[in-house]
């Protein structure tokens, strides 16, 4: 899977579950949120940015996206994030073919939201994650 887990996204922008965790340190990835604008504001992750091109990714046409590559940084990990990872990973693969370091947020704003209350839904996604 190319993708992080939501834990292991929080860890890497200084939150984490433990009292004085280290933070990034420099390595904080750039977190690109392919959602509706509507839906970003709605509730997104915490220093992401938006870059509404889901409904052209789900449709198939890249091109929205690689039109506004220039608002994405090349020098830091881009991690996508979508409702459920399916449309964040179609941003992954454009990211890479044009040479970013990208990778999927695991089951997008879902996973996010579930890790973030400790749900049994994703208790269990996330033990799947880690075994396969």
């Amino acid at each position: 899977m190319n993708g992080i887990r939501p834990d292991e996204l929080d860890e890497r922008l200084g939150g984490g579950s433990g009292e004085g965790s280290e933070g990034t340190s420099g390595d904080e990835p750039f977190v690109l949120d392919v959602r509706p604008a509507d839906a970003y504001e709605s509730g997104a992750i915490d220093g992401s940015h938006n870059l509404p091109v889901y409904e052209d990714l789900r449709g198939g046409d890249e091109s929205a996206l690689r039109a506004r590559l220039d608002e994405v940084p090349r020098d830091r990990e881009v991690i996508t994030v979508c409702k459920m990872g399916i449309v964040a990973k179609r941003a992954t693969n454009v990211l890479e073919e044009e040479g970013y370091d990208a990778r999927t947020l695991a089951g997008g704003m879902s996973g996010w939201n579930g890790y973030r209350v400790g749900s049994l839904g994703y208790k269990i996604r996330s033990l799947w994650w880690r075994i396969r």
